[in-house]
């Protein structure tokens, strides 16, 4: 026989558990956020179909050593962003780099499916990855672990430290996030932040754009991503230089000049 104060422990047990699972589906289904890539098919997605596909319910990029890339190529979401929220689990096997490019141009007379803009880095170097680069631009904008702004020439200046770089399996799922408003841009590691930017350079910042996947040119590389989510912010945002000076210690970046803006 079941004694009456075992039944209150085992409802008690049981509404704890359904308690739990309905405060993490509450989670997964944060407002506001919309998935923008089903799991299944690449439905509003463009890219070339014989690097990309949907495996392991992910959308997956993959180039081999007998079919190399002549240059960097991407999936393009048929979406644009301005201010926004992305979030998305990835993970990348292969001695190469891949990126998610943001507020992104595609560069229809530069080949085919080719993206330039702002990217996340997704790279084997700890302190590039999740680093802002500049594709066909300004190239490295904010490694790991920095806090940079840029002035209104381009050039780069380090004002601070997110922290340590994270050091982290590429081949595991990880949660890379981009938090992008006005000229101000985060991006963020398995929930830390991993790149703060300010950028007050007008001739090459980018305020509006696409959002695309990159397979990187070189050796073969396996990239997939998925639970792949985007909250679009309200408008503004905008940063001056009186709201945010270079602080007087800062550490300007040598580095090339910046590239101009490729057409549109």
């Amino acid at each position: 026989m079941v004694h009456h104060t075992h039944l209150i422990l085992i409802t008690s047990l049981f509404i704890g558990s359904l308690s739990g699972s309905l405060c993490s589906d509450l989670i997964a289904a944060e407002p506001g956020f919309e998935t923008i890539f089903d799991g299944k098919s690449l439905q509003g997605w463009s890219g070339d179909p014989k690097l990309w596909s949907v495996q392991d319910d992910a959308i997956t990029g993959v180039t081999t050593d007998e079919e190399p890339l002549k240059y960097n190529k991407f999936l393009i979401w048929d979406g644009e962003v301005e201010n926004f929220h992305l979030r998305a689990k990835v993970r990348l096997i292969g001695n190469s780099n891949s990126g998610i490019q943001y507020r992104s141009t595609h560069l229809k007379d530069e080949g085919e499916f080719v993206v330039g803009g702002y990217q996340c880095d997704i790279h084997p170097k700890p302190e590039n990855n999740g680093m802002l680069y500049h594709e066909r631009g300004r190239g490295i904008v904010a490694k790991h672990g920095q806090k940079v702004i840029v002035d209104g020439a381009g050039d780069k200046w380090i004002t601070g430290t997110t922290g340590g770089v994270q050091q982290i399996k590429l081949d595991d799922w990880n949660t890379f996030e981009i938090i992008a408003k006005g000229n101000k841009l985060v991006h963020k590691l398995n929930g830390k932040v991993c790149a703060e930017i300010i950028d007050h350079h007008g001739h090459g910042r980018l305020m509006k754009g696409v959002v695309a996947i990159q397979v990187h040119r070189g050796p073969a590389m396996r990239v997939q991503m998925k639970d792949v989510e985007v909250k679009h912010l309200p408008a503004g945002g905008m940063l001056s230089l009186d709201d945010a000076p270079i602080p007087a210690d800062a550490e300007k970046v040598p580095g090339r000049k910046p590239r101009p803006r490729p057409k549109q």
